[in-house]
């Protein structure tokens, strides 16, 4: 069994920072997947918005926009666009502005 070693404390320097990783650029499908969930969250709604294309800085200044047009709190998790509350009809209005493929997904 093999351990990967990193070095996290070095008493000439200090705490090590870890290097950031390259960015990454998301390709999906073509369509954007608007989704209100529960599960995990004690019963409160998010709107999850799943398939947009771009890396993470560029996906955190849509989420910003978003966040300002409705009026509510998020966040982007492992390129997941979450939106506090049922946004849904909001979301699309906005992404549907800016030229993507719109489908409203689950129940």
């Amino acid at each position: 069994m093999t351990r990967e070693t990193r070095r996290v404390y070095s008493t000439d320097v200090g705490r090590v920072k870890e290097e950031p990783k390259a960015e990454q650029r998301r390709q999906g499908d073509g369509i954007v997947r608007i989704q209100r969930e529960t599960k995990g969250r004690k019963g409160k709604g998010v709107t999850c918005v799943r398939g947009l294309p771009g890396t993470d800085a560029e996906l955190k200044l849509l989420l910003a926009e978003l966040k300002k047009r409705c009026g509510c709190g998020g966040a982007l998790k492992d390129g997941v666009i979450e939106i506090q509350g049922d946004k849904r009809a909001e979301v699309k209005a906005m992404l549907e502005a800016r030229d993507f493929r719109v489908k409203l997904a689950g129940g």
